[in-house]
C-alpha cells in the first residue's frame, strides 16, 4: 500500500511506512508485547531508512525474472529473519503472527493472502504486467519467510 501510495502522490515511501504501519504496532504492543513492538520499530525504522538511501540508487537490471526471483529471496529472507528473532516490518505481518497462532496456515501463508487484496487493487494503478510482477516476487518470498522462520 505504501508503495502504491507513494507512486500516486510523489510522496517517499519511508513516510508511507511508517504512517500506515503505527495503528498495527499499536495491536502489536497489545497483544505481542513491549519486546515485540521494540525490535519490530527498530526494524520498521531501518526499512524507512534503507528505502529513503535506495530510492534513488540507480536500477541494477531491468531483466522481471532476476528482479521476481532475487526481489523475492531478499524479501523473504529480511521478512522471515525479522519475523524469527522476535519483530515485524508491516501491519500484515502483524496481523499474519496474530492469526498463525489460532491456525493452521502458516505466516508466510497469511502474508501472501492479504496482500493478494494490495495486488488486485494495484492493477488499476501500476497495470496488470507490473501486479503480476509483484504476485509472483511475492510467491517466492512467502515460501522463503516459511523457510526463514523455521530453519534451526
Amino acid at each position: 500500500i505504501s508503495i502504491l501510495l507513494s507512486h500516486i502522490t510523489n510522496q517517499e515511501i519511508g513516510l508511507y511506512l511508517l504512517l500506515l504501519n503505527t495503528p498495527f504496532f499499536l495491536i502489536a504492543y497489545s497483544f505481542l508485547g513491549r519486546r515485540f513492538l521494540m525490535l519490530s520499530l527498530f526494524a520498521i525504522l531501518v526499512l524507512s531508512y534503507g528505502t529513503h538511501l535506495l530510492e534513488n540508487f540507480p536500477v541494477i537490471t531491468h531483466n522481471p525474472f532476476l528482479v521476481i526471483i532475487f526481489g523475492g529471496i531478499s524479501l523473504g529472507l529480511g521478512v522471515g529473519i525479522t519475523i524469527r528473532y522476535g519483530g515485524c516490518l508491516d501491519g500484515t505481518e502483524v496481523l499474519a503472527i496474530l492469526f498463525s497462532k489460532r491456525s493452521t496456515f502458516s505466516i508466510g501463508q497469511f502474508i501472501l493472502f492479504f496482500n493478494l487484496f494490495i495486488f488486485v487493487f494495484s492493477i488499476t494503478i501500476l497495470g496488470l504486467t507490473e501486479a503480476i510482477y509483484s504476485l509472483a516476487t511475492y510467491l517466492i518470498a512467502f515460501k522463503t519467510i516459511d523457510i526463514t522462520i523455521q530453519a534451526h
